[in-house]
């Protein structure tokens, strides 16, 4: 075997890029992207791309008419996304910035002599067929303060925007008999310090540290630790094998190879020719993240900054929130929505779960004037849901007392309701009032399992079409289970040996003694 099928090139970075064409990227070589972004490698955004993008997806609509975005406007957008610093840290720009890209921009205009503020968007994330995608890879960033060079191997961009970031390793050991996939985490970790290219990872959603065999995700600022693995559910391994297995057109396979040694055409050619290959691990996770449009609901729907750290969904959040989805999107004959139990393994990441499911039950299309009540005794979470649901334009509000939440349960104009469970019962316990909304959902923590029973049966009386999901990271015991019976059965299950397998937990060893003991017959004779 020749030795350049064992170069990181070979056999993961370019047969990354041609699974990432065909999900549909379109690729550019490393002279034309940094053409893009003026040919300033201290810049990282492909400006001229974003420019026609945000003229594409904005417009003003006033009194009937369709207006265009002023040109000051749309150079004032890109110089607010573009020119964000890092006097408060990597984290806190990301942030800055993922506002930005979620929640738009307002810009003022005058029309007809009425000057407004009209909202732009950078990204449409309702119709990703909109967008547009770009890959390239050997990105060239300049270090801060320093000419030095840094090259992320593969990049992807939306609308001209970096937002996914990806090194690739080809499949060995090192010293210690550790996964070069953990080589590549190191360099997204030091490309992230504040005197390397940091500049970059403001914008980065989606890290992938990827070998043939192997393949590990995370966001920005992820400590090492925290790198995952991602498992896809019923993955359709006939589209896969004929996602990889296509052949670029010749114009895709003349941008993709030209700019490259003769000799790297040739074995891509010769590999080609030899037929069908089965998928790698590699193959399998980027087919999974970065098809646009789960690139997009990830980025949206599945991101939270927690107390000063980035967060992005494990693949087990991410379908067991899919499955209540699934599960809830149609009444019964009952004019009921059926509920259920998230039943994952306690240090599985619980508490995130239950705010990305009320984030995306509050964006969900089909669900009209959704109100979700999130139920639990963390004094904490407060905050974390406020900033978390700041994407999709619903402030939450905290319910003081049982009075004050059946009043909110009344108002249209709250959709996202957390109150402690005492409070809630009180509601429960409140004359007078029936609410028959087949929309409203009630998230309950497992701390109050013991209490589903006759929680249950208060709120059946009060909230006759509410939807139940609780939450557990306990095994159920038979009593327990006739009980999560009542809210819908099992919706998704994570055990612990999943977890253990995944790197999530640690295992719980056990190792029995028997105690030596002696008896003092004398004292006891006395």
């Amino acid at each position: 075997m020749h030795s350049r099928s064992w170069r990181e090139e070979y056999v993961s970075q370019i047969p990354a890029l041609q699974v990432l064409i065909q999900l549909g990227y379109e690729y550019l070589p490393p002279e034309e992207a940094l053409s893009l972004r003026g040919g300033k490698t201290n810049r990282v955004l492909l400006e001229s791309v974003l420019e026609g993008q945000l003229r594409k997806l904005n417009s003003i609509q006033f009194k009937g008419k369709e207006y265009e975005f002023s040109d000051s406007n749309i150079q004032d957008a890109i110089r607010d996304l573009r020119d964000i610093p890092l006097t408060g840290g990597l984290v806190s720009s990301s942030e800055v910035a993922y506002d930005l890209l979620t929640l738009g921009v307002s810009k003022e205009q005058t029309i007809d002599g009425d000057r407004k503020s009209f909202s732009m968007k950078y990204i449409d994330w309702e119709n990703p067929e909109n967008n547009v995608y770009h890959v390239t890879d050997e990105f060239e960033v300049e270090k801060v303060k320093s000419h030095e060079l840094r090259r992320p191997d593969i990049v992807l961009f939306v609308n001209g925007i970096p937002l996914v970031i990806i090194e690739c390793k080809k499949p060995t050991s090192g010293l210690e008999g550790e996964s070069s996939v953990w080589e590549a985490v190191s360099q997204h970790l030091r490309n992230q310090r504040s005197d390397e290219i940091p500049n970059l990872f403001i914008y980065s959603q989606l890290l992938l540290s990827i070998n043939k065999n192997e393949a590990l995700y995370a966001t920005t600022d992820t400590p090492r630790k925290f790198w995952a693995v991602w498992k896809e559910e019923n993955l359709n391994e006939s589209e896969l094998k004929k996602c990889i297995n296509t052949t670029e057109s010749d114009e895709q396979k003349a941008r993709l190879l030209d700019h490259r040694e003769p000799a790297v055409r040739k074995h891509f050619e010769e590999l080609r020719a030899g037929g069908d290959r089965l998928p790698t691990e590699q193959d399998r996770t980027l087919y999974s993240l970065l098809t646009p449009s789960r690139l997009l609901e990830l980025i949206f729907q599945y991101i939270v900054y927690d107390a000063g750290v980035k967060k992005i969904t494990r693949y087990q959040q991410y379908f067991a929130i899919q499955a209540t989805l699934e599960r809830v999107r149609n009444l019964g004959s009952d004019r009921r929505r059926r509920g259920g139990v998230i039943w994952h393994t306690t240090g599985s990441g619980k508490s995130l779960t239950m705010v990305m499911l009320a984030k995306s039950l509050a964006l969900e299309p089909s669900i009209k004037n959704p109100k979700v009540i999130l139920v639990t005794d963390r004094v904490d979470l407060d905050t974390q849901i406020w900033r978390t649901f700041k994407a999709c334009g619903k402030t939450p509000v905290q319910a003081d007392s049982g009075r004050h939440l059946v009043e909110l349960l009344k108002k249209s104009d709250d959709a996202i309701i957390t109150t402690v469970i005492d409070k809630f019962e009180q509601a429960a316990s409140t004359k007078g009032h029936i609410n028959e909304d087949s929309n409203t959902f009630v998230l309950v923590d497992e701390s109050h399992r013991s209490q589903y029973g006759s929680m249950n049966a208060k709120m059946e009386k009060v909230f006759p079409n509410a939807c139940y999901i609780g939450f557990t990271g306990t095994p159920l015991l038979k009593t327990e289970k006739s009980t999560s019976a009542k809210f819908g059965g099992i919706i998704h299950k994570y055990s612990i040996n999943q977890a253990v397998k995944d790197g999530a937990v640690v295992p719980l060893l056990y190792e029995g003694r028997l105690a030596v003991t002696d008896v003092n017959k004398k004292a006891i004779d006395q």
